[in-house]
Parts: structure tokens; C-alpha cells; sequence
């Protein structure tokens, strides 16, 4: 699909194609967190070890970030729409293994592959916003993509304990994973109708060895967090990280040496070199190792201290996913004229709401807890809805359109291994805290103390961006969501 370098005419076959990407992205990002409340059914009824548990929430998060960087470029390089398509069936049939599994092991080897067709699905969604839309358009589309990832995640605990509770905690736990079928169902005759049909841009090389070593690094960097558990973990897990370091190195020597060579490297030095998209990717990776744990540390709160059921305890989070929504909504328009200054105000919002939270948590009793962190969860999730998708859209925003899926991996990949970090760090201070004889609300205020930092880094962060843009380095408003691509 051919377009200008202006904004384009409104043109209704994008919009059924975003719709489309729209529902990938929440069903693959509800997957990372549904699964949790569904834990303890899994546990009882497939005997399931503690390793194949861990698998089971872990194994989803590593395999996605694994396939991010290798689908982006593949779907630059070859085509987006065949990808995505593929994506989806492969996202449907390891669904369907998952919830027909007789074993632990088998459930966890569904969820690695379910991992890798997620990580397949989203470059793809990421590079079609990019290539789809321009300007103000794709201001709004990336404002879309950022609710639907912060009411995903945010509603993943409450739809599983809905459907737990629905079908009982025997049967229950498959259809937790049994749901996405009649989803993609749906939603796969209408990817195969409304997705563009463009040519291929193939390339006359594809670095296989820059891809490898790129998964090996990310590998080395997120297996010791994703098997993190809090309590009894083995300190010989962090060596992965000198390995991903090693690898790492040979990674970024190898680049440099394939793009002097071909100029075809997977790392493009073009998009690395933008301080927009440096700036945009390190502060999504800071905000995702806060955001993330939110979740987490608060079910976990409210159900093992607590003893809130599943439902209640995702019912806690729903103020955080309608205002998330409304304000993820708002920011395309509102980044088009205020560009980095919305984020920062965001993450202001973020910071009251999770000191707030930490507030009710440590000095409030079970019976009004649950409401006062209800109340405070929709501060932090209006604030949130102002960070994700136009931190998105800034950091996108002149990247090549042939460079997009890679580009949006590279992005994604930042935020997943934040993800991981802060999951492990905030559950390792959470039940340090409580084995050390802590109160519930100490070890939960402690993890929040963790969650705060790293938010205020993001902070910080996005406050030299908008230095940065307003004297010159980048565009900080208007001019910046309509830079050509």
C-alpha cells in the first residue's frame, strides 16, 4: 500500500486493519498475566512440579521475547501480512495444546511455543502501525495499541479468575487458555481480508548469524529472571548474564563488521544512531521493570496475605484498566502537540498513585484496603496510559518504514526483559521481606519502594529527552509525531 510522505486521506481499510491488530495484541499481552490466578488449579490438577509451574508463567515471557528481533526483521525483510497470519494459527493451536495438556511438562512446552508464535505476532502488528499510518494518524493508531496493552495486562487476572470461577476450578484452568481459540477463530478470516497485501521487500541477504547471537543473548539475559521464585533460587543462575555479556559483545562486533560488509545488519546502525529511539527504548525498558510488578506484588498481596479470591483480587485492578484505556486514548492527540512533556507527565501521575498504594498498603486493614488501592490504582493507570503508547510513538518516529518490525522488536525486547527484571526483583524483596518475619504490608510497601525507583529512572529519562528535544536535538511536539518514516 502506497503512501505519501504527508499525512494520508482517510482511508477506512486501515482502520479494519489496525482493528485487527488491536485484537492480537490484547490477546497475546492478556496471556502474559491470565495465566497467574490459574496457578494454583494447574498445580492441583496435573500434579505439575515447581520448575514446570515456573515454566508455565515463565517459559510465555522468555519464548516471546526470544522470537521479538528474528520476527521483525523477517517481516521487514519478507513480508509483514504472511507473518502475522501464520502467527496466528500457530497462536491458536498451541492455545488449544495448552489447555488439552495431561501433564505439566506438556503444559509448559505449550506455553514456550505459545511464547515464540506471541513474539512472532507482535513485530508484525508494531511494523503495520508503522507502515499503515502517518503523522497525526499514527499518533492515534499508537495511542490504540497503548491501551490495549495496559487493559490487557491489567484485566488478565480478572478474566481468569472470571472464567475460573465460571467453570469451576477442575475445568477451569484449560479454559483459561481454551479462550484465545474462538478469539483467533474470528480474527483470523479478517486478518486474511483486511491486512494489505504488499509486495515483499526482500533482501539480498538475511544475517542468520546476527540473529543467533542475538537470541543467544537473550536468552543469557532473561533465563536466570524468569526463574526467579523469591525463595530457594540458585545464586549460579546470574552467570547466564556474564554468557549473554560474551555473546553480547560478539553480537555488536559481528554487526558491525556484516553492515561494513552488506550494510544488511539486523542492529541497524541507522536506527541505533537516532538518540529519539535510544532515549524512547531505555526508558520503556525502566518503566516496564516498575509497570510490570505492579500487578503481581498486589495479587499476591491481597490473595496470600489477604485471602482474597482470584475474582476480587482482579477486580482491585479494574480502575487501573478503564483509566489506562481513556488516557491511552487521548495521548495520540495529545503527543501530536506536546510530544515528550505528556510522558513526563504521566510518569508524575504513575509515581503519586504508587506512593498512594504503598501508603494503604502499610498502614490500612483487609476490609478497606481493597478499596482504598482501587481508588489509587486509578491515578497510576491514567498516568500509565499517558507513558506506553506515546513513548511508542516518539521513539518510532523516524525510523524507515522497511526498518519498523525490527525496530518495534528491538523496543518490545527492552520492555520484556524489563518485565522479567522487575517481576524477579519484586518478588524476590516481597517474600525476603516476609521470610525475615516482615508484616504482609512491609514486604509489599518494600517491593513498591523497588517499583517507585525504577519508575522515577524512566523519569529521569524522559525529562533529558525532552532537554534534549527542545534545544534542538529532536522535535518535541508536533513536528515530531508528523516526521516522515
Amino acid at each position: 500500500m502506497t503512501q505519501s510522505a504527508g499525512e494520508p486521506a482517510p482511508d477506512p481499510r486501515r482502520w479494519r486493519a489496525l482493528s485487527v491488530c488491536l485484537a492480537v495484541g490484547f490477546m497475546t499481552m492478556l496471556d502474559v498475566s491470565i495465566v497467574n490466578v490459574a496457578l494454583p488449579s494447574i498445580d492441583e490438577a496435573l500434579r505439575a512440579s515447581s520448575s514446570q509451574l515456573q515454566l508455565v508463567v515463565a517459559g510465555y515471557t522468555l519464548a516471546f521475547g526470544l522470537a521479538l528481533v528474528p520476527a521483525g526483521r523477517w517481516g521487514d525483510a519478507r513480508g509483514r501480512r504472511p507473518l502475522l497470519i501464520g502467527g496466528l494459527v500457530c497462536f491458536a493451536l498451541t492455545s488449544l495444546g495448552a489447555g488439552l495438556a495431561t501433564s505439566g511438562g506438556a503444559l509448559a512446552v505449550m506455553r514456550l511455543l505459545q511464547g515464540l508464535s506471541a513474539g512472532v505476532l507482535n513485530p508484525q502488528v508494531t511494523g503495520l502501525i508503522q507502515e499503515l499510518f502517518r503523522g497525526g494518524e499514527r499518533a492515534r493508531a499508537f495511542g490504540l495499541f497503548g491501551a490495549t496493552i495496559g487493559v490487557s495486562t491489567a484485566l488478565g487476572p480478572l478474566i481468569g479468575g472470571l472464567i475460573i470461577q465460571a467453570a469451576g476450578p477442575e475445568a477451569g484452568w484449560r479454559w483459561v487458555f481454551f479462550v484465545n481459540v474462538p478469539v483467533m477463530a474470528v480474527v483470523l478470516p479478517l486478518a486474511w481480508r483486511w491486512l494489505p497485501r504488499a509486495a515483499p521487500r526482500r533482501s539480498a541477504r538475511f544475517d542468520h548469524v546476527g540473529l543467533a547471537l542475538i537470541g543467544l543473548t537473550t536468552v543469557g539475559l532473561m533465563l536466570p529472571l524468569v526463574t526467579t521464585t523469591g525463595v530457594g533460587d540458585d545464586p549460579a543462575r546470574w552467570w547466564w548474564w556474564a554468557a549473554a555479556a560474551v555473546v553480547g559483545s560478539c553480537a555488536v562486533a559481528w554487526e558491525r563488521r556484516y553492515q561494513r560488509r552488506t550494510g544488511a545488519a539486523v542492529l541497524d546502525p541507522a536506527v541505533l544512531g537516532q538518540r529519539s529511539f535510544r532515549n524512547g527504548a531505555l526508558l520503556g525498558f525502566a518503566y516496564f521493570s516498575g509497570f510490570t510488578a505492579v500487578f503481581l506484588v498486589i495479587t499476591l498481596y491481597l490473595q496470600t496475605i489477604l485471602g482474597y479470591t482470584a475474582l476480587q483480587a482482579g477486580l482491585v485492578g479494574m480502575p487501573f484498566a478503564i483509566a489506562s484505556a481513556g488516557t491511552a486514548a487521548l495521548s495520540g492527540r495529545l503527543v501530536v502537540k506536546h510530544g515528550r512533556r505528556v510522558v513526563v507527565l504521566g510518569l508524575i501521575l504513575v509515581l503519586i498513585g504508587l506512593a498512594a498504594t504503598d501508603l494503604a498498603f502499610r498502614t490500612l486493614d483487609g476490609a478497606t484496603v481493597g478499596w482504598v488501592v482501587a481508588a489509587t490504582q486509578l491515578v497510576t493507570g491514567a498516568g500509565s496510559g499517558l507513558v506506553i503508547a506515546p513513548n511508542q510513538t516518539l521513539t518510532l518516529e523516524r525510523v524507515p518504514v522497511g526498518s519498523a518490525g525490527v525496530a518495534a522488536s528491538m523496543l518490545q525486547l527492552g520492555q520484556r526483559v524489563g518485565s522479567a527484571l522487575g517481576v524477579a526483583v519484586n518478588v524476590a524483596v516481597f517474600y525476603a521481606t516476609l521470610a525475615a518475619g516482615g508484616a504482609g504490608g512491609l514486604a509489599v510497601g518494600r517491593a513498591f519502594l523497588v517499583t517507585s525507583a525504577l519508575v522515577a529512572v524512566a523519569l529521569v529519562v524522559a525529562l533529558v529527552d525532552a532537554r534534549t528535544r527542545s534545544t534542538g536535538g529532536a522535535p518535541q511536539g508536533g513536528t515530531a509525531a508528523r516526521a516522515t518514516a
